[in-house]
């Protein structure tokens, strides 16, 4: 496959229920990458999305394992192609902007990012908390990583071959486009973010998003990484907010002390001072992940350099 002069291109589209519109968005993505293989896994549904799909010409696949996060897993894993287009199938992105993308891949870019946030998102989408959530995750992680992103949780995104094989799919369910940022950020991938028309679903057409219990998973992800990916800066900065409690208690026990000379309180003392060992432990356990995390991140860029390597020969 990859000694082809011409790039093969992979669409994939990942569907729970989507037989509203799943026929237009495999008719579209095919009339706008012609050469490209679509790929429709359907994920437990119970209506005739797989046959549809079928129909239209897609290949279609099952993934039992329930959750956006386990069918782009099955995906990555199953599907080998030089540039991967990553869309859903509820007929909310524009497949005329594929193409686009699939260049930008190809001039070396490790994934580009469906943006659309910058276009047509806060117009089209009618659903006021997923807005607020989109802005509080993107705050966050902008912050933390100091970058720019404007759209972490967008769901339409292209990537290279070496991206799809090296990246860890933990996630299960919709927070994995966040997972999947963040996980870019921290290895210093090469992003590009292409805004994009969006558009809401079509009458007829049921979001499977839950927005309070998917916007708690997005945020336990995004906390869960900040401890695995910024160790120093979560736990040092825990370690020094608790021993500088620990430090002012001992202040006002030794200020105490030396006006009567004698220690009144000592449970303050006590707690005091095991705040602040507590705090010194805590700093010192986020030096030494934040050193793993360092080792993490250059076995990565191994593991990618063999890959690549490997794709070539």
């Amino acid at each position: 496959m990859f000694e082809n002069n011409q790039p093969s291109v992979a669409v994939l589209l990942p569907c729970f229920n989507e037989e509203v519109t799943i026929g237009k968005v495999v008719r579209d993505f095919k009339a706008a990458l012609p050469g490209a293989a679509v790929y429709v896994y359907d994920n437990n549904s119970t209506d005739r999305t797989a046959e549809i799909a079928a129909a239209e010409g897609a290949i279609v696949r099952k993934e039992p394992r329930q959750g956006k996060g386990n069918v782009i897993r099955a995906m990555f894993e199953d599907i080998d192609a030089d540039v991967y287009v990553m869309a859903d199938g509820d007929d909310t992105y524009p497949a005329d902007a594929a193409p686009a993308m699939v260049a930008k891949v190809l001039e070396g870019y490790d994934m580009v990012i469906g943006d659309r946030l910058s276009s047509t998102y806060f117009q089209e989408n009618k659903r006021p908390f997923h807005n607020f959530g989109n802005r509080l995750v993107r705050g966050s992680i902008n912050g933390l990583f100091g970058a720019h992103v404007t759209d972490i949780m967008t769901g339409y995104r292209a990537f290279n071959f070496t991206f799809v094989k090296t990246y860890p799919v933990l996630s299960r369910g919709f927070e994995v486009e966040t997972e999947m940022t963040i996980h870019s950020l921290n290895n210093n991938l090469r992003l590009y973010e292409m805004p994009i028309q969006y558009r809401d679903r079509p009458e007829g057409s049921v979001s499977k998003l839950d927005t309070v219990g998917d916007g708690i998973k997005v945020m336990s992800t995004i906390f869960r990484m900040i401890r695995e990916y910024k160790p120093l800066p979560f736990f040092g900065g825990l370690g020094l907010i608790i021993g500088i409690v620990g430090i002012v208690l001992c202040g006002t026990v030794t200020f105490e002390f030396a006006k009567t000379g004698v220690v009144t309180h000592f449970p303050t003392l006590i707690g005091a001072v095991m705040l602040v060992i507590a705090g010194l432990l805590l700093i010192i356990a986020g030096i030494i992940l934040d050193v793993m995390a360092k080792n993490d991140r250059k076995t990565f860029v191994l593991d990618t350099n063999k890959i690549a390597y490997n794709k070539r020969h």
